[in-house]
């Protein structure tokens, strides 16, 4: 699952890892490489309960992540005979905050929110929970638990600081320890300034260098990214080997931009993701051409823990404590748990084992 050899490449290099390093480098590799065929979430759980009305707060449906989440929300409440309404916030700030006051008038008895930040939303996200319903969020801050202080009974979200960990382990890697990288972040989503400060931390104590930052809003990437790698390319051309980006939408109008200002083919940097596994990151990787690697995360069983843990919070019962896996895809892995359908759906029958507690 891992062509990458950690202990030749510390040979090789003026300043290797030290042993502690390349054993942690190595074991963290492999360990989100791997086929993800076994169950390691919740066994045992409240019944599913029955006749719930839910409201599903979208921070914008075009968005594929949020939409593959939701997705595995309506997959599991169906099976419960759960009654759905989604609002979309259309990624506008306005909208955005609408949508809780749009929440509040359907008297819902439990709130996913999707997308939104716990912070930046707290006030009305706060009101929400005045009115009993619990909330159940994803991406809402950096942590996997509850996030009790704005007001959600569960945050589901990867661990940002294993995601970087192991995006910046792949990077040294695969560049032979010697990557001139520039990193892409979107300093107004706390993930995101979490997961680049990570990776930062981690390449310079390990001796690799980070030779610039970036910092474009998730919803300006498509519109900016040409601006950035004309930018990038005068100012440091072919000593950028590797991009890393917190998001694989910075690296879709990639291509194209870097064929507009004529930049020539061997010299195009290598592009790495240390988040969300979408369609498009999937063609590219099988492709071989325009990304590298991504992180994937498994959307759509969280959208199935969501209503577990949602069900929890109906039955006074305490969070089920699961983390789920997230996927280090690259070329050696990418036709294992759902990439054959571009997508990151583990092959540990999630399905069967929710409907197992619930039914």
């Amino acid at each position: 699952m891992l062509s990458i050899d950690i202990n030749q490449i510390a040979l090789r290099v003026r300043h290797p890892l030290t042993f502690r390093h390349i054993n942690h480098a190595r074991e963290t590799l492999a360990s989100h490489c791997q086929p993800k065929s076994q169950w390691d979430g919740p066994t045992t759980g409240p019944k599913g309960q029955r006749d719930k009305s839910l409201v599903i707060l979208a921070a914008d449906l075009n968005n594929s992540s949020i939409a593959s989440v939701i997705h595995g929300i309506k997959e599991a409440a169906e099976l419960l005979g759960w009654r759905l309404n989604i609002i979309d916030g259309e990624g506008d700030n306005l909208g955005l905050t609408a949508v809780f006051g749009k929440a509040l008038t359907l008297e819902a008895d439990g709130i996913f929110t999707v997308g939104f930040d716990s912070v930046e939303q707290r006030a009305g996200i706060l009101l929400c929970q005045q009115t009993g319903a619990p909330i159940v969020a994803w991406h809402a801050c950096g942590n996997n638990g509850p996030d009790l202080d704005n007001g959600i009974f569960v945050n589901i979200s990867t661990d940002a600081k294993e995601v970087a960990k192991t995006t910046a382990f792949w990077a040294y890697a695969d560049a032979a320890a010697k990557p001139g990288i520039i990193m892409i972040t979107d300093t107004t989503n706390q993930i995101a300034v979490d997961k680049a400060e990570y990776i930062h931390e981690l390449l310079y104590e390990i001796g690799s260098e980070v030779i610039d930052f970036v910092d474009v809003p998730l919803e300006k990437a498509k519109t900016e990214i040409e601006n950035v790698v004309d930018k990038m390319w005068r100012k440091h051309g072919k000593k950028w080997t590797h991009t890393i980006a917190i998001n694989d939408v910075y690296f879709d109008p990639m291509i194209d931009a870097l064929e507009r200002i004529s930049v020539p083919k061997e010299y195009w940097a290598t592009n790495l993701s240390a988040g969300d596994g979408s369609y498009l990151a999937y063609q590219r990787i099988h492709n071989g051409w325009g990304q590298k690697m991504t992180i994937a995360e498994p959307l759509n069983l969280q959208g199935w823990q969501m209503v577990d843990e949602i069900n929890r919070a109906f039955s006074k019962e305490a969070w089920s404590g699961y983390q789920a896996p997230f996927n280090l895809v690259n070329p050696d892995n990418i036709e294992f748990d759902g990439g054959k359908i571009n997508a990151f759906d583990p092959d540990n029958h999630y399905r069967e084992q929710y409907a197992k507690i619930w039914l």
